[in-house]
Order: structure tokens, then C-alpha cells, then sequence
């Protein structure tokens, strides 16, 4: 018995990542070949018959990409105090989705978020934009995710990222384009128990190890377990300042920079199509109210934990890394280096790690998606947590893969061909479109994934900003105004996206100046992850001065926006 706990200590990360990432690639096999979509209804809403629990579940997983699980917390870890308008932005939004969009875009009854827009706003060709708009947000969000792959499958299964991301590649396309929405429903499913049970096992872990605490939402905001009285987080902020850092207690983002990304976030979120679309997947409205509720609960177990994830991983990473013997560094910074992920360069020749805030003296760089991977190897835990992290950040990664994937094919298979180009196609026909449609998109989306524009959390945030900026005020007033108009919802979505596109290309990428201009020269002091705010506003300001100066809707769109706002049993309960 002894000598197979010493076999079972000894076993590698690289096995052990084998063997967990083995079983649950094979679970994730499995539903999909028991769950596979025999018509389209089942390909691109699971039937509309999932259960509010399972919807719950499968909406978290989807909802918590590469960027929950690994971005994050790798965000906060280095922007502190400043990282809080993720957390706020991310979960007000889904609350404001839940709320406000989720159970009247179920009474709808439509496929996806273009068919909404078409059917409501009576237009081809503000279908036409929806879908544009749907296929910018999925493809960017998408690239996200299968850079997140890559980092994992680089890192523990010791391959390269190109290789990483083609083998997510075949596998999220071999249970996306076998079971549809049917399928990644209930992958989704397996997927949240994973990522969930492999972000808490380390985090409970540490936060014991460091402050004697096992729930690591108190733990951060607790004393060390030294003994020494000293608050965890008041020990970063010493560690911050001896480096230069600003102190991580503390902001420095202008109060209406904050407002501005918050409120960008939350609406960017209300606006995401595929989360948007697993509401049509429940049988009621009043199922899809109960499982926004379910999907809230489970989402929060993953956000109050990160704040804690990003405190420890920091304090780590500062302790066992800088200012340290390069010769004698621990093995994690060894193995991550391999990735290319962490950087050295010994600019004074000291042998020293110098990591400091000042960029000309500062020798060490880091890759900030790599701080919630490398935390239980920081951290010296067993090697099987070490590797369920890494089998955690890939079910994060690929069930939102999945989800983006299904609004890529529903919206070229379902709102182009079938509703546009081609409204005679049979269903057999347009099953066979919507699944070449997902065999495109992963090419494209691995494409993406190989040569991303940026850090997995910033290439999701581009995303969220293309949602805000398009999406949000369509649907918004399209269920709330009655009044609105084809002429100005498709307006509103041209100048918002375009808007968008522009200050992203202009500030963040620098690619219309060849470099990247400075704060100073932000619009309004709003810095690009907060513009998607304001053009959001602009949107609904082109929506509605249009709509003033344009004839109204057909009554009978009116009489369907309308009905749609009225709670299911209202009508019946009136006429008694």
C-alpha cells in the first residue's frame, strides 16, 4: 500500500496532466457521441427542452472562459486595487442579462441573436449587420480561448502552442459539429464541475498554506500563518512598494476611466451572443429566469475567489522570484521559461533577478495568463493539483470555444443561408451547412488562437467592447420601444461597431499612427477598454435621432414587442 502512494507522489506533472486531461477529453467524447443533434432545432438550441439546473450549469461554463479562469485573476494579480472593474463589470453584467434581456429574448423564440434583430426589426439587411457583428465579437472572443489552450497544452503537456491549439482544435470541433448545442450543453455541464472543482483545490490549498485559513475569500484578507500579526495583503503592498509598484491596495484609474470600463463590461456581457442563446435552450420563460439565477450562484464561486487566487499568486511569484540567484531559482520558473512565457535578461550581469517597476532596469518578464497555472507549482502543492489546473483551464477554455463556435455556424448556416440566400433549403441541408459552417470556424478561430493580437483577457475584452457597441442597444430597444425602427437600429449598430473598431485599432493597437499613442491622448481621458461605453451611447444616440426622422414599424412588429414584454399567464389571469 505504501509503495503505490510513493508511485501515485512520484508520478510527473506531464503524467498526471496526461491522465486528468485524458479522462475528461474522453467524458467530453463521450456525451457528445450519446448526445449527438439528429435535427437543427437540437443543433442550435438543444430541442429547447434543457432543464433549468443543467442550463444553469452549461451557461456558467460557458460564460467563464480562458479569460475567468486564467485571465482574470492573472489581470488583478498585476493591476490590484485597478483589477476590481473586471469583477464588477463581468458579474453586474450577467446580471443585467439575466434581468433585463435573458426571459423576453426566450418569449421571442428565435435561434440566435441575429434572428432576433432581423425578425423584429422586419430586415434582411439588418440581419445581414447582426450576423457581421456576431461573427466580429465570436471570432475575437474565440481567439482568446484557443490561445488559452495553447498555454496550457505548451506548458504541461510540454508541446508547443501551435501544436497546443491544434489538438483543442480537433477536439472542440469533434463535439461542437457531432452534438450541436444538444452535445455542448451537456459537455458544458461536465465542464463547470471541472473548471470549478480545479480553481478551488489549489485556492483553498494556499490560502491554508499562507493564513491558516481554508476559505480563501476570508484567507486574503487575513493575517499570515507565520505568526508575525501581519496582514496578507498589507505584506503585498510592502512587497509592491520595494519594487516600485504602485501599492496594490490602492487605484489609480480616474474615477470616470472606472465607470466607463464597468459599465462597458456589464453591457459588453448583456450583449454576448453565445450566452445570450442559451436561454432559447429552456422549455419556459420562467426557466430561463431560474437558470440565469442557478448560472449567477455558480459564476460567483469562481469571481470571489479569484481577488484571493491573484493575492497569492503575486506574493509567491515576488517571494520565490525576484531578487533571487538566477542559478538558484525553484523549478517552476525553469520549466515556464521553456514556454517562453517568463523572460529573463540580466541587463547588469549580476546574476541576480532584478524585477522592478522600472521598465529600463527591470530583467524579469511575465506573462500574466500564466499566474493562476503556475500558482500550485509556485506554491510547491502536489503534483496532481498542479496538472487538475491544467485540465481546469482547458474545460474553460473549450466550453466556451464550443459555445462561440455554434453562434459562428448558426449564424452563417441559419440567419445567411436559410433566412437570407437561400429560404428553401432543406433541414437536412442546412444541418450539413451549419456543420461545415463550425469546421471553418476552427480553422479561423486556431488561426486566431496561433497568432493572437494579445493577452488572452485583452483579446476577450475587444470582444465584450464589439458586443457593447453593437448588440446591446439593438436588443435593448428593440424589446423596450415599440417605437424603434429598422432604418435606426441598423445605424446605430454600423456607427457603434465602426466606432469601436476605430479607438481599439487607434489606442490599442496603435496600427493608424504606428505607435501606440499615450493616456493624454485618449478621448476624454476614457482609455480603450472603457471607449466601448461611450460608443455603446453613440449607438443609441444614432438609433434614436434615425428612428425620429423614419416611419415607424409595421403594427403587427409592434404588437409582437408588445406581447413579448407581457409576463407568460398575464393575459389569462386578466380575462378572470
Amino acid at each position: 500500500m505504501m509503495h503505490k502512494l510513493l508511485v501515485i507522489e512520484a508520478m510527473s506533472v506531464q503524467n498526471w496532466t496526461y491522465i486528468l486531461v485524458g479522462v475528461t477529453f474522453a467524458i467530453y467524447i463521450g456525451i457528445a457521441i450519446w448526445s449527438r443533434a439528429s435535427s437543427t432545432k437540437e443543433f442550435y438550441v438543444a430541442g429547447g427542452g434543457v432543464s433549468p439546473w443543467a442550463n444553469g450549469m452549461a451557461t456558467a461554463a460557458d460564460w467563464m472562459s480562458a479569460a475567468s479562469f486564467i485571465g482574470m485573476a492573472g489581470i488583478i494579480s498585476f493591476a490590484g486595487y485597478d483589477g476590481a472593474v473586471y469583477l464588477m463589470g463581468w458579474t453586474g453584467g450577467y446580471v443585467l442579462l439575466a434581468l433585463l434581456l435573458a426571459p423576453y429574448l426566450r418569449k421571442f423564440g428565435k435561434f440566435t441573436v441575429p434572428d432576433f434583430i432581423g425578425d423584429r426589426y422586419y430586415s434582411d439587411t439588418a440581419r445581414i449587420v447582426a450576423v457581421i457583428c456576431a461573427l466580429l465579437v465570436s471570432f475575437t472572443y474565440v481567439a482568446g480561448q484557443m490561445r488559452g489552450v495553447g498555454i496550457v497544452f505548451s506548458r504541461f503537456l510540454e508541446v508547443d502552442i501551435t501544436t497546443g491549439v491544434i489538438i483543442g482544435m480537433l477536439i472542440v470541433l469533434f463535439y461542437a459539429v457531432l452534438g450541436g448545442m444538444k452535445g455542448i450543453t451537456y459537455t458544458q455541464v461536465a465542464q463547470y464541475c471541472v473548471l470549478i472543482f480545479a480553481f478551488m483545490v489549489p485556492a483553498i490549498f494556499i490560502s491554508i498554506q499562507m493564513t491558516g485559513n481554508p476559505i480563501p475569500q476570508l484567507g486574503f484578507g487575513s493575517t499570515l500563518a507565520d505568526g508575525s500579526g501581519t496582514f496578507l495583503l498589507d505584506k503585498l503592498d510592502g512587497l509592491s512598494a520595494e519594487l516600485g509598484f504602485n501599492a496594490y491596495t490602492e487605484g489609480t484609474k480616474s474615477v470616470i476611466d472606472v465607470f466607463a470600463i464597468t459599465l462597458a463590461l456589464m453591457v459588453g456581457t448583456a450583449g454576448l451572443p453565445h450566452v445570450i442563446v442559451r436561454f432559447f435552450t429552456v422549455k419556459r420563460v420562467k426557466d430561463a429566469r431560474k437558470s440565469a439565477g442557478i448560472a449567477l450562484l455558480l459564476i460567483a464561486v469562481l469571481y470571489t475567489t479569484a481577488p484571493a487566487v491573484a493575492v497569492f499568486a503575486r506574493t509567491n511569484m515576488i517571494e520565490t522570484a525576484s531578487n533571487q540567484p538566477y542559478k538558484e531559482v525553484p523549478q517552476w520558473f525553469k520549466k515556464w521559461e521553456t514556454t517562453g512565457l517568463i523572460t529573463f535578461t540580466d541587463k547588469n550581469n549580476d546574476g541576480l533577478i532584478q524585477y522592478l517597476a522600472d521598465e529600463t532596469q527591470n530583467e524579469l518578464v511575465v506573462d500574466r495568463d500564466i499566474m493562476v497555472l503556475a500558482n500550485p507549482e509556485i506554491a510547491n502543492l502536489p503534483n496532481w493539483v498542479i496538472a487538475l489546473v491544467a485540465a481546469g483551464g482547458l474545460a474553460a477554455a473549450l466550453s466556451t470555444a464550443a459555445g462561440l463556435l455554434l453562434v459562428i455556424s448558426a449564424s452563417v448556416s441559419h440567419d445567411l443561408i436559410k433566412k437570407v440566400y437561400n429560404p428553401n433549403i432543406s433541414e437536412k441541408g442546412e444541418l450539413i451547412a451549419a456543420r461545415l459552417s463550425a469546421v471553418g470556424a476552427v480553422c479561423v478561430a486556431g488561426y486566431f488562437g496561433i497568432y493572437p493580437p494579445d493577452f488572452v483577457a485583452a483579446v476577450v475584452a475587444l470582444a465584450f467592447g464589439l458586443a457593447a457597441a453593437s448588440f446591446f442597444p439593438a436588443i435593448v430597444l428593440g424589446i423596450f420601444y415599440k417605437r424603434m425602427n429598422k432604418e435606426g437600429a441598423i445605424a446605430g449598430m454600423v456607427v457603434g461597431i465602426l466606432m469601436m473598431l476605430f479607438y481599439i485599432i487607434k489606442f490599442k493597437f496603435g496600427w493608424l499612427d504606428d505607435t501606440i499613442p499615450s493616456q493624454e491622448e485618449w478621448w476624454f481621458g476614457i482609455s480603450p477598454e472603457g471607449f466601448r461605453a461611450v460608443a455603446m451611447v453613440i449607438n443609441f444616440v444614432v438609433s434614436i435621432v434615425i428612428m425620429k426622422f423614419t416611419k415607424a414599424p409595421p403594427l403587427e412588429v409592434q404588437e409582437i414587442v408588445e406581447n413579448i414584454r407581457i409576463p407568460s399567464g398575464a393575459a389569462e389571469a386578466s380575462e378572470h
